[in-house]
């Protein structure tokens, strides 16, 4: 530890209602000299909730953090207290500042957590559904050849799958699910918001309750099991029948390989052969 120095705080938001923000969340923001917003507008929305106004608010997010990372170092090194927060929730978890934070370890600047709300957890804390372990992946890819075959390598493992998802690529994501696994899931929408959501089904069945015009911010819950229905070895044997033959032929065939279901095979080919 360097003598002298700020401190760096990690300080937890709502995410969604504003009175989650905690009373020790709200006291660091009121103290520190300089606070680094992934989104300056958010934050001020924040501020003015709790009647503040800092003496510097610095934008940081992906595209400038190498940068305002190096002159948020600097101030620290001069003794100014910095707090960092995202737009909601915990930093770091699927959100920038992790530059920021590996500097201040090489450099021996004190971090400090300042926990709170973060969409993770107070997903998980009401999902009904067998959660443990769990295995976080953040936001899945926006191409929907990557989007499956991340799920697929996923779902190899029967620990319980917790993803983030845009409300455009959610209908997409959920008729992929049902195409590779027959576990049950949980999809938290909106939560602490007006129209918080929570939607429990086999992939299929949530597809059918959410709509066709989902909107707000989305974490899904895909249960623990103990049995896996679609592997990897699997993929492997379809992409490589799909290769010489149809998906209809190359279904049959590693449905009889991997002692599994023809017909959720026939339905994964087809997603491999877009």
């Amino acid at each position: 530890m360097v003598l002298n120095t700020g401190k760096l705080y990690v300080v937890a938001t709502p995410i969604g209602h504003l009175g989650d923000l905690t009373r020790r969340g709200e006291d660091v923001l009121k103290s520190v000299q300089i606070i680094a917003a992934e989104d300056t507008r958010r934050t001020r929305v924040l501020l003015d909730h709790i009647d503040h106004r800092v003496p510097q608010l610095l934008s940081l997010h992906e595209h400038n953090e190498d940068y305002v990372s190096l002159k948020l170092i600097d101030k620290l090194k001069l003794g100014a207290d910095v707090a960092l927060v995202c737009d909601a929730g915990t930093p770091l978890i699927n959100d920038p500042g992790f530059t920021l934070i590996a500097r201040a370890h090489e450099q021996g600047i004190t971090t400090i957590p300042v926990p709170g709300a973060c969409s993770i957890t107070a997903a998980l804390s009401v999902c009904p559904l067998p959660s443990h372990p769990f295995r976080f992946i953040g936001f899945l890819p926006a191409k929907s050849k990557a989007r499956r075959e991340l799920l697929t390598r996923s779902l190899i493992t029967a620990d319980a799958l917790v993803f983030l998802e845009a409300p455009h690529r959610i209908l997409q994501t959920l008729e992929d699910l049902a195409a590779l696994t027959p576990r049950k899931l949980m999809l938290a929408r909106e939560m602490t918001k007006q129209y918080e959501t929570l939607l429990v089904g086999t992939p299929k069945q949530v597809l059918e309750q959410l709509g066709n015009n989902p909107r707000g911010e989305i974490v899904v819950v895909v249960e623990a099991t103990s049995q896996i229905a679609v592997g990897i070895d699997e993929v492997k044997v379809l992409e490589a029948l799909l290769k010489e033959l149809s998906p209809a032929q190359a279904a049959k065939i590693a449905a009889n390989i991997c002692d599994t279901s023809k017909s959720l095979m026939y339905d994964l080919a087809i997603k491999l052969g877009c």
